[in-house]
């Protein structure tokens, strides 16, 4: 969301922020026009709380963000998720110009290979269908005639998943931990797109609007839930129709702090963006 309303949008390391229900990638953030904004959220949103079994013991954190120094940093350059929806050529071109900004101060660009690929991704989707369907299989016809159609299509697919097949999708949730943990004993930090497109109808569920093809967007993105690392949605432009562009800043987990000081660094090189409200004089 963050990356299509041209907002800075923090994920944080999972436990950083208690959440309850707590569920496997599940995780909340802050959503600001600034990442000063977010790192000041953040000094209220990490506070513990005991219903949260999953959360981070409660520490110290001084959520005050001076932009990185990225000399000598080696940062990944990910344009290619392996699977879903190809990036759009404006979203690649204005990745690459935000990645030649870290290089201009001082970073090591290197081109990274995809953490997901269509197997993990199909996994997780039919996983998903049949955790979905356990829940709506429980509601009266009426209640469940106030969910979206769309969703209900969808995970009433869940009927036709066995249960090793379900177990065999929730542990494709494992392999994207490993090959993300993976990634980081190379680089420190990894730029991606946020989203592969610039945008979609408001009056469609998903980029795709096929229930079939749910999560063909999520490619980029989801592998992080997975694998539990620090996550920072940054505007880096606009599409020629005028949709945000988002440039995702991912380091390994527990980097909180390291990321939102690169997506600061990022927001002082940047040019001004042209299309957000002015103040009032």
């Amino acid at each position: 969301p963050a990356g299509w309303c041209g907002l800075a949008g923090f994920k944080p390391s999972h436990g950083r922020i208690p959440i309850d229900p707590y569920y496997t990638g599940r995780c909340a953030g802050p959503m600001t026009r600034t990442v000063d904004d977010a790192a000041l959220l953040m000094q209220f949103l990490s506070l513990p709380d005991w219903r949260d079994a999953t959360s981070l013991p409660p520490e110290p954190v001084n959520w005050t963000i001076e932009p990185a120094d990225v000399r000598g940093l080696r940062i990944g350059l990910m344009l290619d998720a392996g699977c879903g929806l190809d990036p759009e050529p404006e979203i690649v071109a204005a990745v690459r110009a935000a990645a030649d900004l870290f290089a201009a101060h001082g970073a090591e660009i290197v081109p990274v290979a995809p953490v997901l690929d269509r197997a993990m991704l199909d996994g997780l989707d039919r996983f998903w269908q049949a955790r979905l369907w356990s829940e709506l299989e429980r509601l009266t016809e009426t209640e469940r005639a106030r969910v979206l159609p769309y969703i209900v299509e969808w995970a009433g697919q869940g009927v036709n998943v066995s249960g090793v097949e379900a177990v065999r999708g929730f542990g494709r949730t494992f392999e994207m931990r490993a090959t993300t943990a993976r990634l980081f004993q190379h680089v420190d930090a990894v730029l991606s797109p946020v989203n592969p497109i610039g945008g979609y109808s408001a009056e469609w569920a998903s980029p795709t609007n096929d229930p079939c093809r749910p999560f063909e967007h999520i490619a980029f993105t989801v592998p992080w839930n997975m694998g539990e690392q620090p996550a920072l949605s940054v505007n880096c432009g606009f599409t020629a129709g005028g949709m945000p562009i988002g440039l995702q800043i991912v380091g390994p987990r527990f980097s909180d702090r390291r990321v939102l000081q690169l997506g600061k660094a990022y927001e002082g090189w940047r040019p001004a963006a042209p299309h957000w409200p002015a103040p009032p004089h």
